[in-house]
């Protein structure tokens, strides 16, 4: 049963059951959204509804989050479909490349996304959450090439790199 987003408070445990992990756990030490330590500028929620890895990405852990992120989010339950991508286009590597790079970390085998809906709703790891947090700063070199190369309001300039910003949630509506 999908729990609403008020269900989701700080001294919570999340118990995971989805494909990819069984018997993992995590303790919610903060409320979601709140004492973030960088400055993302969507939620998951907002990722999920502009469209988001070809809406296949969460679809078979949506228990494990809030019902309110599913809503709206363009979802295929089925198969990857770029077409539910906000701006059409596939704008990432597969989960193979991701793990030959070394850049699926613990606990979180889903990769930067996952990670980053679990720091929301208010898991702490505090060693794994900064080496995040510095890939996500890391990739704002990506929203300055588009500020750089785009004429302001052309969202059709650089559809892959504005995809791949909205999925490290940065505004890619710049």
């Amino acid at each position: 049963m999908k729990k609403s987003l008020s269900k989701y408070q700080q001294g919570i445990q999340i118990t995971v059951k989805d494909k990819m992990q069984r018997n993992y756990s995590y303790l919610l030490e903060e409320q979601p959204g709140r004492n973030l330590t960088f400055s993302p500028q969507l939620t998951p929620m907002q990722m999920l509804e502009m469209g988001v890895f070809e809406g296949h990405y969460l679809t078979d852990c949506t228990d494990e989050f809030p019902a309110e992120w599913f809503i709206k989010a363009k979802l295929n339950y089925t198969r990857p479909d770029i077409t539910l991508n906000c701006f059409g286009v596939k704008a990432r590597l597969d989960r193979s490349e991701w793990l030959k790079r070394g850049w699926i970390l613990s606990p979180d085998p889903r990769g930067w996304f996952q990670w980053y809906c679990r720091y929301w709703l208010g898991r702490r790891i505090p060693q794994l959450d900064e080496l995040q947090i510095a890939r996500w700063k890391n990739f704002k070199r990506h929203l300055v090439q588009v500020e750089r190369n785009c004429l302001p309001g052309d969202i059709l300039c650089r559809p892959k790199q504005r995809q791949a910003l909205l999925q490290w949630a940065y505004n890619p509506f710049i």
